[in-house]
């Protein structure tokens, strides 16, 4: 299986409609009775629901790619064999992937293209989730101009799909192999997920260096989170030891959430607090430790989910 996934050589994937991901939503089941296999690939592969289906995700990436090589002809041959070689956006992710976190002679990149290709093509919800963390990424960093720069330059959407397959292995009893993943991805990429945790869709994780998350951590959908963020645990405890973030919360840079505490869904917590204890839906929390703004008995509520505004600052009065 190690030289199948070259999709160089795969049949016609567009008339196959392996990867919909449209304006309807398709009906994908788990279950390989219901994946078609490629016989060159050796993989099993999503099913199709219906021709008018379109990954509207990777056609944007393709076209952000042929756009950037015509700009600049120096990036032609790497955004060929990138992006625009691929047929589909699992293709490519799987493949370049492998080639970050391959090491020579001890970890082809060729096994692990097919391992990351085996789990993304097994679940449907990774396939969303990866497609989710772009638009996320597109939509909250002013920096990020189109999708393409995501997926080829943003070490905290590559390290979040790494996790995604390290976790997929590590429910599947494969935890030598997420472990590996864990491993390689925290020296490539200086983030560290243990793969037990629990990663929602439409994650940014912006700039992303010194990220820690421990293995009970959950964290929920469009959740946004800066770099040197702990979701750590509070010593020797064990079991169900760290955080949970709510769906909508913004986590910035520099912050520790420590032990089993909840941040509320569309909370904010301030750049370089210390949270030990919950913070309840739509409040904003700062300080070492942290405290609430407006105090605990009547605290600031946010009108919106400060995860989706990656507004840091209005709720300060500072001045100098």
């Amino acid at each position: 299986m190690a030289a199948c996934v070259d999709c160089c050589r795969r049949p016609d994937a567009a008339a196959l409609n392996l990867f919909p991901f449209g304006r309807s939503r398709p009906q994908i089941e788990e279950s390989p009775l219901d994946c078609p296999v490629f016989p060159d690939l050796g993989l099993l592969l999503p099913a199709g629901h219906s021709g008018d289906d379109a990954d509207d995700v990777w056609d944007q990436i393709r076209a952000e790619a042929l756009a950037d090589a015509e700009d600049e002809p120096l990036l032609a041959g790497y955004y060929s064999d990138l992006i625009l070689r691929h047929e589909s956006l699992e293709f490519a992710l799987a493949n370049y992937l492998a080639s970050k976190l391959s090491i020579s002679e001890l970890l082809p990149a060729a096994d692990l293209r097919d391992l990351f290709m085996t789990s993304l093509c097994a679940d449907p919800a990774i396939q969303r989730a990866v497609r989710a963390d772009l638009r996320a990424a597109r939509d909250r960093d002013p920096a990020c101009a189109k999708m393409v720069h995501c997926f080829l330059y943003y070490k905290g959407f590559l390290a979040c799909q790494a996790h995604r397959i390290a976790h997929r292995l590590w429910i599947t009893g494969r935890r030598s192999a997420a472990l590996l993943i864990q491993s390689r991805s925290s020296e490539v990429f200086a983030v560290d997920i243990h793969p037990g945790a629990r990663i929602g869709s439409g994650l940014l994780l912006d700039h992303a260096t010194g990220v820690v998350i421990g293995e009970t951590a959950i964290v929920g959908d469009d959740v946004s989170i800066l770099h040197n963020v702990t979701l750590g645990g509070t010593g020797k405890d064990s079991g169900d030891r760290h955080p949970k973030i709510g769906d909508g919360v913004l986590v910035g840079a520099g912050t520790q959430i420590l032990g089993n505490v909840s941040v509320g869904k569309g909370a904010k917590v301030g750049a370089g607090s210390v949270v030990l204890k919950d913070v309840p839906p739509r409040t904003t929390a700062v300080g070492n430790p942290a405290r609430l703004i407006g105090g605990k008995a009547n605290p600031v509520r946010l009108d919106r989910f400060a995860g989706l505004t990656m507004d840091h600052t209005s709720w300060s009065d500072y001045v100098i």
